[in-house]
């Protein structure tokens, strides 16, 4: 996701805009979460996904009830930052409480997490006046992923203090966000250093849970960094097939059949590379309604028939493509928010409005979401 002029966005950062947008869902906050019981979707990995941010930043009966929506929309996955400054904020001492609450919440309706492992705290971070470093030591990103494998992997202490919560274990694991664009590698993207950053935190994360999945980090086409295409041959210069499972992109494109063609693009390179049996995840995609101009803006109507398009044609070029899934990029419109304050088409993406009524896509994404054969058990 990507700054007008300036940046790429955090996951991170946007969880602040959202939560400054009031909460209305339908104009009405339910009086309690008792008003929304969890709608339970059905088991499996989830071929359609979802960010949803304002879901996390407002819990109790707002989140309750969009997560029934999402799920009655056929989301069966939500990709969601672990801030691990928020999280770690100080060395060796962990604040879950927040995010079991989250994690909690998407068990009970049968969601998947993908969770993005970034942002140091800064007793673990290099410090810069403006972006967001890597660590300074590599595999201590690997170390937060494996105290979040112990608490909510497959033998994580948080479902053993929890048994009536189904176990929905974390099993994938996103390393770090756009690493092409140089506000989250200051120093200026390096195929090689992210590879370094993968390898040593991937290692670190699978003697936690031998069966976890690496996902790269999402790798967008942008021109505001290193060309996707570009980084990723340096990544496999580097030696990156052997250290990630699965390789993430952001394919914004103008239009479905241009989503549709950036992931093309991206299995004939990873072919090329030797790397036929690596998978691919579209972890954000999407367009706007609003903001300023932009490739990516339209209207509600090209929004509804486009995220309907890129569904079906993902959906449909899954096995060929060794596609896990598409995340749809945003549940909600947001407005700007500091330090930047600026608006963009990233905060116009939504499938509701900033004050949560319905556009069209998000009709035609729970129709195009549902139709899928299978997409329950992908």
């Amino acid at each position: 996701m990507r700054f007008r002029n300036v940046a790429s966005t955090s996951a991170a950062l946007i969880t602040l805009a959202l939560a400054l947008v009031p909460v209305s869902a339908g104009g009405q906050r339910p009086q309690s979460a008792a008003d929304c019981p969890p709608q339970s979707g059905l088991p499996g990995r989830g071929f359609v996904g979802l960010s949803t941010e304002d879901v996390f930043a407002h819990p109790g009966s707002y989140r309750a009830c969009e997560l029934n929506k999402q799920v009655a929309s056929g989301v069966g996955v939500i990709r969601q930052t672990f801030d691990w400054k928020s999280i770690e904020p100080s060395r060796g001492h962990y604040r879950f409480g927040y995010y079991d609450g989250f994690v909690q919440a998407l068990a009970e309706h049968g969601i998947r997490v993908l969770p993005i492992l970034f942002d140091p705290p800064r007793h673990r971070a290099r410090q810069a006046r403006r972006g967001t470093y890597p660590p300074r030591r590599y595999r201590d990103l690997g170390r937060f992923g494996a105290v979040l494998v112990r608490r909510y992997g497959p033998k994580g202490s948080f479902w053993r203090r929890h048994p009536n919560v189904p176990r929905v274990p974390i099993r994938a694991w996103q390393i770090w966000n756009e690493p092409n664009i140089r506000v989250y590698w200051p120093t200026g993207p390096s195929p090689g250093q992210y590879v370094r950053l993968l390898r040593a935190s991937g290692r670190v994360i699978k003697r936690a849970d031998p069966g976890a999945e690496i996902v790269t980090a999402g790798l967008p086409k942008s021109n505001l960094g290193m060309p996707v295409e570009r980084f990723v041959r340096g990544m496999y210069r580097a030696g990156g097939r052997t250290a990630f499972d699965t390789l993430a992109i952001n394919p914004y494109a103008s239009s479905a059949g241009g989503v549709v063609g950036i992931v093309r693009s991206m299995r004939r390179l990873m072919n090329s590379h030797g790397d036929r049996g690596g998978n691919l995840w579209v972890t954000e995609f999407g367009w706007s309604t609003g903001g300023p101009q932009s490739r990516f803006r339209t209207s509600e109507g090209g929004q509804a028939t486009r995220v309907a398009s890129a569904l079906a044609a993902l959906h449909r070029s899954r096995g060929q493509l060794r596609l896990r899934g598409a995340i749809y990029y945003n549940w909600r419109d947001g407005r700007p928010y500091p330090p930047l304050f600026q608006d963009f088409f990233g905060l116009h993406t939504g499938l509701n409005d900033v004050n949560g009524r319905p556009k069209p896509a998000l009709k035609a994404f729970a129709e195009a979401a549902g139709a899928l054969p299978s997409s329950r058990r992908d």
